[in-house]
Order: C-alpha cells, then sequence, then structure tokens
C-alpha cells in the first residue's frame, strides 16, 4: 500500500503531494487525515506530513519511494480532520486534493500577529532606588526617566515608554542587560465583534419552540447526533431555537458554527447570539482584513471562542470539539461554491458532523425541495413551527395581475393597489419594503398583455434571449428565432422585462416626494459595514420606504413594517432553469414574511404576469406544502434533483474545433461507460455564454438516480482526461447538481 502525503502543513505551500511506502505492520491503522512521521529531503529529516490518498499503484520508481517512519500518537490534530474532510469533497465533487485542501485550509500562512509588548520593573523598590540614584549620578538621562517610570509604574506599556518617554529601544534592551527590567510581549487576537457586553438572555418559548428543543436534546444526550430540519413559518422564532440549542451543546464543552447565507445577515444575527454568549463568538466573512481572518481561526482552534457565524466558509472553521452544526436559510443559493471543488456546505456540513461527532440543523421557512425531500423519506428528522412566536397572524396578501393593470391604462412599475397602500402607510407613519425580483433574470421573453412566456419545447424552461437574435436552451441546445408577436395572443407587447433599483427608487421619489426612501443593492452596500448602515437607518425609522434586491427580504425584522411590495415576480418565475419555480416561491414567502411582524398587522402585494401560476399561488397563501406537492411532482416527471441526480461536466477551449471534437469524445466515452438503462446523458450544448473573453464553452449533463453511480463516472472521465493529451488545452470541471447554468 502507497499514501500520498502533504507534507507539514503549516509551513509548506499547499503545491505538492508526496508518495510513501506503507510498512506491512503499519496497514490496518493507517487512515485519510492522519498524521504520520516521515524521512523527507535529501538529509531524511523527520518530518511531520498528513495522509490525504491512499492507493496499490506506485506513480513513481517503486526503489526510491521511502516509507513512512510511525505514526504520530499526538492527540488527532485539528488540521487532520479537516484533511479527511478534504478527501471526501474531492471524491464527492471532483477538482484535485490541493483545490479541495486550499478550500478547507483557508489561511495558508500566517498574517502579521498583533502584539502587546510591556516593560516590566524586575527590581524591589529599594534596589531600584539605588540604580536610580547611579543613573543620575552618571547623567544617564533617559535610564533614569524610564527607571523613574517604572518605579511610578512596574508594568508600562512599550508605546507609552517610546512615545510619551521618548526612550529608545537600545536603552530599554540596556536595563534588561543588566536585569533591571524586561520587554515582555503577548499576542492579542483582533476581534471583529464589536458590542455592549453580554446580557442576560431570557425568553419564553412557544410550546412549538420547546417541542423542537427537547427532541433534539433527548437525541443529543444519548450521543445520536444526526441531521434536523427544522421548517418555521416566517417569523416563528427559528433563531431562538438555534440559540438554545447551541447553549445546551455549549455547555457540554462543545463549539458550534452558525452559517448564514448572505453577508448582509451578519450584523443582525451576531446581535442576538451576543446577547447570549457575549464574546466567546466571532464572525467569518470576506470582509474581513486578512489579519482579523487570522486571529478568528487561532481563536477557534485555541478554544477562546464557542461560537462561529459566517457564510459559507466557516463551515471550515478549526475547531477542536464541534458539536453542532446550524445552517440557517438552508435553501439558500449562496451555500453552493462557484469554485471547484463546487460543494454544497449542506452535504459537507454532514460529512464533517459524521466525522467529528456533531448534528446538524438546517432551518427556514421555504426549505429546499432536496432538504425536505429527504425529511419526507426519513433521512433527516423533521422539526416543525407552524405558528409565528407572538402569534401575530400572517400577512394579508393580495395578487395583482399586471395584464389587467395594462388593459386599465396603468404602464407603471406600481400597481394601482399598491399605490393606494403605499399613500395609506405613509399617512399612517408605516414603513414600506419595495423588493424587486431579480434572482435568476436571463433575458427570457414575455407578452405583457397574456403573460406568455417562450419556452423550450423539450425542457420546460423559458429560452434565453440572445444579442444574435436567437432564443436559446441552455439544456439542450434547441434554438428558434426571435419572435416580434406573442404566438399565444398576437399582441406586438412581447419583449424583455428591465427594470432596476434605481429606476424603481426615482419612481417612487417622484410619486411620493414627502417620502423618505433608502435603497439597498450591490452599489449602496461595496462599502465595508454598507448593508449594517442602510440596515441601522431602516430600523431606526430614518427612512420610509427600503426598496431593494433579495438581500431585503431575508432574515430581517423590522416591527414597523406592515407593506411589502414585490414588483415583477415573474422575473425569477421563468430563468432558464428548472428550479426557477422553487426560486419564485422561496423569495415571495421570504418577502411576504417581512410584512406585520410587530404588533400591527401587515399586508403584501405580488405583481405579477403570471398570478395562476402555483408557485405564485402557493406563496400568496403561505402554502408549502401545496407548492411542494406540486413541484416534486414536476421534478419527478423531468428526472431533476432532488428524484435524480444530475452532473454537469464543463468544458472550456480557446479553440472552438477542438473543443467540439474533446466534448463529442468525452460524451461517446461516457455513454460507453454509463448504464443504457438508468444513466441519461444530454449534449454537449452551448451553456448560458458559448463565448467568453474568446472561450469556448460547451456542457453535458448526466442525470442518474443514484449519485455514488454520477460520483463513478465522474471518477472514470477523470482518469480519460488525464490519459488523453488532447485534454491538455481544455479546462474540465464538474459540477453534482449545479444550482446555475453558467
Amino acid at each position: 500500500m502507497f499514501a500520498d502525503i502533504i507534507v507539514d502543513i503549516k509551513h509548506e505551500k499547499l503545491d505538492k503531494v508526496f508518495q510513501y511506502r506503507i510498512p506491512k505492520e503499519m496497514e490496518e491503522d493507517i487512515r485519510l487525515g492522519m498524521e504520520v512521521v516521515i524521512p523527507f529531503g535529501m538529509g531524511n529529516r523527520r518530518t511531520k506530513g498528513y495522509i490525504v490518498g491512499l492507493s496499490k499503484t506506485c506513480n513513481y520508481d517503486v526503489s526510491k519511494i521511502k516509507e513512512i517512519l510511525e505514526i504520530s500518537h499526538e492527540r488527532v490534530e485539528i488540521e487532520a480532520k479537516l484533511i479527511s474532510l478534504a478527501a471526501w469533497m474531492k471524491e464527492h465533487y471532483g477538482g484535485t486534493m490541493i483545490q479541495a485542501l486550499k478550500t478547507v485550509l483557508p489561511v495558508k500562512q500566517k498574517e502579521q500577529a498583533k502584539v502587546k509588548r510591556y516593560v516590566r520593573l524586575l527590581l524591589d523598590k529599594e534596589s531600584a532606588k539605588k540604580q536610580l540614584d547611579y543613573y543620575l549620578e552618571k547623567n544617564q538621562k533617559a535610564r533614569a526617566r524610564l527607571l523613574a517610570a517604572l518605579l511610578d509604574t512596574p508594568v508600562i506599556s512599550y508605546e507609552l515608554v517610546t512615545k510619551k518617554l521618548n526612550i529608545s529601544l537600545n536603552v530599554v534592551r540596556a536595563l534588561e542587560e543588566q536585569k533591571i527590567a524586561i520587554l515582555e510581549s503577548e499576542q492579542v487576537y483582533r476581534n471583529p465583534v464589536t458590542a455592549q457586553g453580554k446580557q442576560e438572555y431570557q425568553v419564553e418559548y412557544t410550546e412549538e419552540q420547546s417541542i423542537a428543543i427537547e427532541t433534539f436534546w433527548k437525541a443529543y444526550k444519548k450521543g445520536i447526533y444526526q441531521t434536523y430540519l427544522l421548517h418555521g413559518v416566517t417569523g416563528s422564532g427559528k433563531t431562538e431555537v438555534y440559540i438554545e440549542m447551541i447553549r445546551r451543546v455549549v455547555s457540554q464543552g462543545k463549539q458550534a458554527i452558525v452559517l448564514i447565507p448572505e453577508i448582509s445577515l451578519t450584523y443582525q444575527t451576531v446581535m442576538r447570539f451576543y446577547r447570549c454568549f457575549g464574546e466567546r463568538i466571532s464572525i467569518m466573512n470576506s470582509r474581513l482584513s486578512a489579519g482579523e481572518r487570522y486571529d478568528q481561526m487561532m481563536r477557534a482552534k485555541n478554544g477562546e471562542i464557542d461560537v462561529m457565524i459566517g457564510p459559507r466558509s466557516a463551515l471550515f472553521t478549526p475547531f477542536p470539539k464541534l458539536g453542532l452544526i446550524v445552517i440557517d436559510e438552508e435553501h439558500e443559493m449562496t451555500y453552493k461554491s462557484e469554485q471547484i471543488p463546487r460543494y454544497h456546505a449542506r452535504e459537507t456540513a454532514q460529512a464533517r458532523a459524521k466525522m467529528e461527532g456533531a448534528s446538524v440543523v438546517l432551518g427556514s421557512a421555504t426549505p429546499s425541495m432536496e432538504a425536505m425531500y429527504r425529511a419526507k423519506k426519513g433521512e433527516y428528522q423533521l422539526l416543525s413551527l407552524k405558528n409565528r412566536s407572538g402569534m401575530q397572524s400572517m400577512a394579508q396578501v393580495y395578487t395583482i395581475d399586471l395584464r389587467q393593470e395594462l388593459k386599465e391604462g396603468n404602464r407603471s412599475i406600481l400597481s394601482y393597489k399598491l399605490q393606494e397602500l403605499i399613500a395609506q402607510r405613509l399617512e399612517r407613519k408605516e414603513q414600506v419594503i419595495l423588493f424587486l425580483n431579480r434572482r435568476g433574470y436571463a433575458g427570457f421573453i414575455s407578452c405583457r398583455e397574456c403573460g406568455h412566456v417562450i419556452k423550450c419545447p423539450h425542457c420546460d424552461v423559458s429560452l434565453s434571449y440572445h444579442k444574435n437574435g436567437k432564443l436559446m436552451c441552455h439544456y439542450c441546445g434547441y434554438e428558434e428565432k426571435r419572435t416580434h408577436n406573442c404566438p399565444a395572443c398576437g399582441s406586438r407587447h412581447i419583449g424583455e422585462f428591465r427594470a432596476g433599483t434605481e429606476q424603481i427608487e426615482e419612481i417612487v421619489k417622484k410619486q411620493f416626494p414627502k417620502a423618505r426612501v433608502l435603497r439597498m443593492d450591490l452599489d449602496t452596500t461595496r462599502e465595508k459595514n454598507g448593508h449594517e448602515k442602510i440596515l441601522s437607518a431602516f430600523a431606526n425609522e430614518e427612512a420610509d420606504i427600503l426598496v431593494g434586491t433579495q438581500m431585503i427580504v431575508k432574515g430581517h425584522d423590522f416591527p414597523n413594517v406592515t407593506l411589502v411590495g414585490v414588483l415583477a415576480a415573474d422575473m425569477s418565475l421563468y430563468s432558464n432553469d428548472y428550479r426557477s419555480g422553487e426560486r419564485t416561491f422561496q423569495l415571495l414567502t421570504q418577502a411576504v414574511g417581512r410584512a406585520g411582524r410587530g404588533e400591527k398587522s401587515g399586508e403584501a402585494i405580488i405583481q405579477t404576469y403570471s398570478p395562476e401560476h402555483y408557485a405564485v399561488v402557493s406563496a400568496a397563501a403561505q402554502d408549502y406544502e401545496a407548492f411542494y406537492t406540486e413541484e416534486i411532482q414536476y421534478r419527478a416527471l423531468m428526472g431533476y434533483p432532488p428524484v435524480e441526480h444530475l452532473l454537469a461536466v464543463f468544458i472550456s477551449c480557446e479553440e472552438e474545433l477542438l473543443l467540439e471534437k474533446g466534448s463529442k469524445y468525452l460524451k461517446e466515452f461516457a455513454l460507453r461507460i454509463a448504464s443504457k438503462e438508468t444513466t441519461q446523458i444530454i449534449g454537449p450544448a452551448n451553456p448560458g455564454i458559448g463565448k467568453l473573453n474568446d472561450i469556448y464553452r460547451k456542457v453535458i449533463y448526466i442525470k442518474d438516480e443514484n449519485y455514488d453511480t454520477l460520483i463513478k463516472i465522474k471518477n472514470t472521465l477523470e482518469q480519460y482526461i488525464e490519459i488523453n493529451s488532447g485534454y491538455k488545452k481544455m479546462r474540465i470541471y464538474f459540477d453534482f447538481n449545479p444550482m446555475n447554468v453558467f
């Protein structure tokens, strides 16, 4: 047996794997992620390494292969656990081991540590006074000045010594040599969380919340670590349930990771956790400096914090005793990585939890089809919160048919009903959220008179409009010419829907000149803390109307918001994606759920050209079960996840002909190795953009009910690509159950 080993992770660059022979007597004990001692380099110096792969074949001259010296019997390093996770990710998502390692070990090198230095007096007072007299007698003014200061304050910060007392390092070193004083230093970790101290955290739980907490806790105490799906309507108090679960896990000496989907949610979420855990929590996100990120990793590794909150990357926090992973708003697309390996945080969290003896809690008002499908199959335990925690009623929802508005002569983005309700709210000094649904927008063509959308006849997704005047399906490659008349009703009011948050802001200001309007989108939140500033201003009622994209409708709690307007629900409904119905339902439900969360009742308006679509009808009724029942039948019929699994093979190349040839051969090879009974192979087709920066692109889709079958196909394709030199000019990567068509 042979082992692939990464040498001394903490100091070496992650760009080289070395192969070593496993001695016979160690074969039964060796496993992935294990720390071993190996002879390394010309001098065969004893070095630690981590096992990242095991095989029966040797890639080099066997006579030159060195043997592992011993298994390191120290405690299992945190890195070793994460390396095992990286090996799992490589197998399940493709890519190289190095790419997986760079994902799970994001801090590759030590950033400049922040250090505080102090000068401390070593002599007793009598001896120090004698020494001071000597310095004065010898006219050694700087030394005398420092010693006099130390007699007053035996420990002084080095910064004070150099800046206020104007004393150089040489003077301090001179006192050190004479054993009069010593220069000490301690590492100070940067803490990105700034808040008031820990507060008394007391919550009265509803009966549903108590049942969810106790169900989790009874199993946890028995050592039963499993995955739970917490399905709670908007405003049902899911966060309180997470906090209590974490509080109990932490009381057992364990740590917890809380994943959240957007940076914009961090501030509100952190403050709620801070009230319970104080300084023992930290955050991780892309807006932290490299030094701050490094410090948080070190604090976690040293056991100085109990809870880490952050987006997807926080999943790899090096906690030594991980006990619980919570994934809030688990349905969000941002939990799927866009980088290789294209891992999903949900499955990766389960893999890490299984390796470390931890539980996973997935929470959402609108669970992903994958999570609910598994819960209904019994793979996850379902916990339900069917009522709001304050027993407030759900918002009253009006669905506005924009086709009718057009017939009545209203060409504004704001329907008559929405205009009327906004005016009412401004009069009552209540707040309004206007949400522009831009997610999934991909240039579909629709009729403004009858609502008809031009779809692919083979795939039941909308055709995307390309600048060359063609409509194209990004799944099977079907094409047709763009039409200027609606094929359903003959109207000439057919085209792309275009609207941005800036235009909405201008329209609202023009129509309601006295209203204070805030806009929240990518442009207004670029600067550090941009999200917090806008959300705080709105929470403090410094604005009447908040206009924005999906970042404003997730997880936020504004008690004075009594009206939510959803503009253009169809923009995600007819994106060129089989998940479009699910995404639309989730966004609409989340948006509607922002209204009436305080003591005042709420209303919501959904503006759409497709009021009869099941995603819109279910969202308006806040009826997840009705939506799930309809959607899962569609997925089963079309063979889409979660009923079947989908592997996308993306191929790109600078030479178009080479790409055509290479992708064709890849499909033919896939057909040879796949089962004709269970596996379906589609393509090669053009993805959303067939050419980007002079690079041509193709995609092949492989469907099968069994995920492991797709893994085997992926592994065999990787080997085929490796031994065929023609693929060296191409970039090929795999994406399991992709979230987007690129």
